[in-house]
């Protein structure tokens, strides 16, 4: 098995009201966790969403896919981490969730295109923002 090369990683801790009557986290909360660590890299690589939206370009999901390993309970804290690759016009987001024991909680293949200006684009301008992790 190929070592995974991350290029960012996100701490995070459950808060209570992601748990649903179980006790562990909804499914759909694991969205939230892989969006918000895509800000936050986004943010971290020198192009934040509200730099990306004042220069015209937005970048909008176009497929999502989840598995689940195990799930994650209330105040169990994790590690978001994540890699990028293009292609073709596509930005695809390979990101995947560990708990405080290093098990892996969601394996998740995010895809993305990019608008400028209200325009599907190739997304040049987002390659220039984040050509060091491409």
């Amino acid at each position: 098995m190929e070592k995974v090369k991350y290029i960012f990683e996100l701490p995070m801790k459950v808060r209570d009201y992601e748990v649903d009557a179980e006790g562990i986290v909804n499914n759909a909360r694991y969205l939230h966790y892989l969006e918000h660590t895509r800000h936050e890299f986004c943010e971290w690589a020198g192009l934040s969403f509200r730099e990306m939206r004042a220069k015209g370009l937005y970048p909008v999901l176009n497929k999502v896919e989840i598995e689940y390993k195990t799930p994650l309970g209330l105040g169990e804290k994790m590690v978001s981490k994540l890699w990028i690759t293009r292609e073709g016009a596509r930005f695809v987001f390979y990101q995947d969730i560990f708990n405080e024991q290093g098990a892996q909680v969601v394996k998740a293949k995010v895809s993305c295109v990019c608008l400028e200006n209200g325009r599907l684009s190739r997304g040049d301008a987002l390659v220039e923002a984040f050509k060091d992790f491409l």
